[in-house]
């Protein structure tokens, strides 16, 4: 049965690999971006190349005021596909910031946790109406709430706030069969951090030496992981927080 996902943050990186890896197993995917909308249609097209349906809707996750309209426009694109439910939400959508804890601004901190929890919060909130039960929702998390890296501070205790929350959507939601779970990537080589380990070989190799794989990560390794966490065989997985990280300090 065909399955329709949300993937905020669908537009480049890792939530872009996530997008196309649930299309490739046969699911059709809402991606959201924030401002750029040229390559969210270039994800779209890639998608539909795959026989898939796609939309792409514009979508600030710190700006709680535009939760409605968003939903909304959720509504209509499922029903202009003949549905009422969508199935999957993976919350994906953010950004990093490197400060070590004595630098770290406010402004800093009220971002990472204005769109690293509070949206994460409410936009399941806004559309728990519209995801089907026995749906699955899926928070991306990090490595960096198991160790620590200096610079990280405020962005690792948003994102261990998103690893509680995770929790409480299992518990709350399990009566109608949701599962929620936690996905923590390591070091992977995107634009993160403006593509830090991707283009600055100290850092590659740093955590390239601290990982038991003996690399850093690439989008398709995680991208395949969460669209098969998503599928029926892991119906039974709730209230994880699950490491993709290639071994990554242990």
């Amino acid at each position: 049965m065909t399955t329709i996902s949300i993937v905020t943050g669908g537009s480049r990186g890792l939530g872009r690999n996530t997008a196309l890896a649930i299309a490739r197993r046969g699911g059709d995917v809402i991606l959201t971006y924030r401002s750029k909308a040229a390559e969210a249609d270039a994800v779209l097209a890639e998608i539909r190349a795959l026989g898939r349906r796609a939309a792409a809707l514009p979508l600030d996750t710190a700006d709680l005021s535009g939760l409605p309209a968003f939903a909304a426009q959720v509504r209509a694109t499922l029903e202009s596909w003949g549905c009422d439910r969508f199935d999957h939400l993976v919350n994906n959508a953010g950004h990093g910031e490197m400060a070590g804890f004595a630098e770290t601004t406010e402004a800093q901190f009220d971002l990472l946790f204005a769109v690293h929890v509070k949206g994460v919060f409410f936009l399941t909130q806004a559309l728990l109406p519209l995801l089907a039960d026995g749906g699955r929702i899926v928070n991306f998390s990090s490595g960096l709430t198991r160790v620590s890296f200096p610079g990280f501070s405020a962005y690792a205790a948003a994102k261990g706030a998103v690893e509680i929350l995770t929790l409480y959507l299992a518990k709350e939601l399990g009566a109608r069969g949701i599962t929620a779970n936690a996905v923590a990537p390591g070091a992977i080589e995107t634009d993160f951090l403006g593509g830090a380990v991707r283009d600055t070989p100290a850092y590659n190799e740093a955590f390239a030496a601290v990982t038991a794989l003996g690399r850093v990560g690439v989008p398709d390794d995680i991208g395949p992981a969460v669209a098969s966490l998503l599928g029926p065989d892991n119906r039974w997985v709730t209230a994880q927080r699950i490491e993709v990280s290639g071994g990554q300090n242990i």
